[in-house]
């Protein structure tokens, strides 16, 4: 039998739960990422068996975590070859195939399937749903099936692994979005990217790999230390899955700031960083505003401008979208401020 039920896939008491994959390894987002979080030992088994080139689209990897737990199998499900490409209908179709095969040889009673393939894969649940519903119709075990619903709130999503130590680099997260958010009125992701870039500019070693992005500087690691993070000392980044315009607000949990606190208060070339990142920042909290000076400051110092002219044509030329969201008296202001607070120098003066 095959039913629509809808909730937290997770949660769901069948003997098996299918998890979307691909094949080189990464639960970096969406569901494939609270899986990670929620079954540590299948992501250990399943990376294993992608380096040793085991995990292939059409053929299910499955974790069996023993008798005694619920769900008992982990059904890992190829729905695309690499993390950044799009799912394909026809990987989906032979996938199914071989779950019908899996479901039958474990005598699976129950099992509990996401939709194979959308979000974050791209397909239409319009063309995913009645292909599931014809492959498993003549399997005799209760099919469970969720639609697209979109990521669960963060505060529901079971945090990664144990408690991470409040190393310099946390400390520098957490200390400078408890300081910055009252403020704001709050810090979102394009913020952060933007706060860590300057702080690692100011000289901090962060190791953070900051590359021409949308919305200005963005560096993908600080999105896996944010979702390190998440659920032990702040909140709202959940899955990584929502963009940056429909994110949560991250807040921190109680006792985090005054943790990262004893941290930053024993460096002091730490904390001269932040509070120069601060200063920076002040008049220019909002993701606008962060966006515009980390956007400015790339143009002046990673594009070869050595004018404000340059630095306007540079900004516009990034983008449509900056072209029109960034007029040049923005830009104009944006250095200014950078000027004032020394981090770009007199060339970029009125």
């Amino acid at each position: 039998m095959i039913r629509e039920a809808h909730g937290d896939l997770l949660s769901a008491d069948v003997d098996a739960i299918v998890n979307t994959v691909n094949t080189v390894g990464v639960m970096g987002k969406g569901i494939a990422l609270q899986f990670k979080k929620r079954f540590p030992d299948n992501f250990k088994a399943y990376s294993a068996a992608c380096k040793l080139g085991d995990v292939k689209l059409g053929e299910m990897f499955v974790f069996d975590a023993g008798q005694l737990v619920t769900p008992r199998w982990v059904i890992n499900f190829p729905t695309k070859q690499h993390w950044k490409s799009r799912s394909r209908l026809k990987d989906i179709d032979a996938g199914l195939d071989d779950l019908v095969h899996v479901i039958g040889e474990l005598g699976i009673q129950s099992i509990a399937l996401p939709p194979l393939g959308c979000g974050l894969g791209g397909l239409d649940w319009l063309e995913v749903r009645p292909l599931i519903e014809r492959k498993l119709a003549s399997v005799d075990a209760d099919i469970v099936v969720y639609p697209p619903e979109g990521a669960p709130p963060a505060a529901a999503i079971v945090p990664s692994g144990n408690r991470p130590t409040m190393s310099a680099g946390k400390a520098a997260l957490v200390h400078i979005i408890d300081r910055y958010s009252p403020v704001a009125m709050g810090a979102g992701l394009i913020e952060i990217q933007k706060l860590m870039y300057f702080l690692q500019v100011a000289g901090q070693p962060l190791n953070l790999h900051y590359v021409k992005g949308i919305y200005g500087p963005y560096a993908d690691n600080l999105r896996h230390v944010l979702n390190r993070v998440e659920g032990h000392f702040l909140t709202g980044f959940g899955d990584g899955s929502a963009s940056v315009t429909e994110a949560e607000p991250i807040a921190l949990l109680d006792g985090a700031g005054a943790e990262a606190e004893v941290v930053v208060a024993a460096d002091d070339q730490l904390r001269r960083r932040i509070d120069r990142v601060l200063a920076l920042a002040d008049g220019f909290e909002s993701s606008y505003g962060m966006e515009l000076l980390a956007t400015a400051h790339w143009a002046a110092s990673s594009e070869g401008c050595d004018d404000r002219a340059c630095v306007i044509a540079t900004v516009h030329g990034w983008s449509k979208r900056k072209e029109q969201l960034f007029t040049e008296r923005h830009v104009v202001a944006a250095l200014d401020q950078l000027v004032a607070h020394g981090w770009l120098g007199e060339d970029f003066a009125a």
